[in-house]
């Protein structure tokens, strides 16, 4: 299966306000795993960035002057996603932003991104495990202990690659870790991630030791089995043959 983790960074909250998108980052993910892909883009928006917003992800109207415009980079863009299942942290918001770009280049050429990719609202998953609780990006992210030191501002990149982090801790439990000798790709992934996404094992440790249990633990053991199977009138699984 092929996910992309998304984010994106704007002039201001609301497209309907005239806001536009001035940077997308994206990283891939096959069958869970980080491929060591990425998208990522700078827009020049056409128009000012609020200051709000700019206190928020720190990206200028200077920064921004030479950046291409939407127009320039739509069609790489939906190349990259086409066919994925997007993982967004509050979907609405950043489907929203695509949707209105794609509509200001025209219908012909671009439908909502709903018909190219699959969506699933990280928000909504974590509000689901964590009812009335934060579930903004750094509440998950210390939830889960997953390392966001490096964000004191927001980012698109480095926000999709956190994410990444915090939906495979959210959707496994656990996560992937590579060991040593797999592919360059993703040990790629792991030198050039700026949320350190890629965990490695300790494969030169010594072999761990296998403690047996003794025939007095076997013994307690099953005479535990047999209270159990005796107070369930013979319905404990674990005393079966």
């Amino acid at each position: 299966m092929r996910q992309i983790v998304l984010d994106t960074e704007t002039t201001g909250l609301e497209p309907s306000q005239g806001h536009r998108i001035i940077e997308i980052g994206c990283v891939e993910l096959v069958n869970r795993k980080l491929t060591g892909r990425h998208y990522h883009q700078y827009i020049q928006p056409q128009r000012e960035v609020d200051e709000g917003a700019i206190a928020v992800h720190g990206i200028s109207n200077e920064f921004l002057a030479d950046k291409p415009v939407f127009s320039q980079i739509a069609r790489e863009f939906l190349d990259f996603v086409n066919g994925a299942e997007l993982v967004i942290h509050n979907a609405p918001f950043d489907v929203g932003f695509i949707n209105h770009e794609f509509n200001l280049l025209g219908a012909s050429d671009f439908q909502p991104i709903e018909n190219y990719c699959g969506v699933v609202d990280t928000l909504v998953m974590a509000r689901q495990k964590r009812p009335g609780q934060k579930n903004n990006l750094d509440a998950l992210c210390k939830h889960y202990g997953v390392d966001n030191s490096q964000r004191d501002l927001h980012g698109a990149l480095l926000d999709a690659e956190i994410l990444a982090d915090v939906y495979l801790y959210m959707t496994g439990g656990q996560r992937n870790l590579l060991l040593a000798g797999d592919s360059d790709d993703e040990s790629e992934a792991d030198a050039g991630s700026a949320g350190g996404l890629v965990q490695r094992l300790n494969v030169s440790r010594p072999a761990l030791k296998v403690v047996t249990a003794t025939a007095e633990e076997v013994e307690l053991h099953n005479n535990k089995l047999a209270s159990l199977d005796k107070a369930s009138g013979g319905s404990c699984l674990w005393s079966a043959d």
